[in-house]
């Protein structure tokens, strides 16, 4: 098999994997109560990063009579990060994370609903190895992040968002050079 056909067919398997995961993740995201479900991509830092999360709702307003209104969310996911210069270049780490995440929302008569969000939660990584010379301190890291973004479509069921996190594990261990990614999510949310 040539370089380019072994290729094609590596992308083919890892398309057909990624379509079953998916359709595997929204059964048990339904299973498990979630209110909601999250793809995720990013890079920085010689880095791509893709998550899946499940989202659950607090089901609580803060300021709800004004037309800006607070509201939070669980977000717990699984990740994988692929450093561009790696040690082992089939290197993967994997990322599981819990984050409490609070949202600033505007309702709208338009069909669609601003925000603005921030939170600060938890990872554990699989290794902590970005490079032969770049390491994380400790396999557990914060996870802080800020972004934007719109609900839109029916019932709001659909979410698109720009997302700036930082990961480090705030100087528990050294070395703490942690590592910051840009972010697009799509959610779509069941309820």
């Amino acid at each position: 098999m040539m370089g380019s056909e072994r290729y094609l067919d590596t992308a083919g398997r890892r398309v057909r994997a990624a379509a079953l995961g998916s359709l595997l993740f929204v059964g048990a995201a339904q299973a498990w109560a979630a209110d909601g479900a999250s793809v995720l991509l990013g890079h920085g830092d010689h880095t791509d990063l893709a998550r899946l999360s499940l989202l659950w709702n607090w089901h609580r307003q803060w300021f709800a009579s004004h037309p800006w209104h607070l509201v939070g969310y669980w977000n717990v996911s699984l990740g994988a990060w692929r450093p561009h210069e790696a040690v082992n270049r089939n290197a993967t780490i994997w990322d599981v994370g819990v984050t409490p995440v609070f949202r600033l929302e505007e309702r709208t008569r338009a069909g669609w609903m601003p925000y603005f969000e921030g939170a600060v939660g938890v990872h554990l990584l699989s290794h902590t190895w970005l490079s032969a010379t770049r390491r994380l301190g400790s396999a557990f890291q914060f996870g802080d992040h800020v972004g934007f973004g719109v609900r839109f479509g029916p019932r709001d069921a659909f979410d698109l968002a720009y997302i700036y996190q930082h990961v480090s594990n705030a100087e528990i261990k050294e070395p703490n050079c942690g590592a910051n990614f840009n972010e697009i999510r799509f959610a779509y949310h069941f309820h």
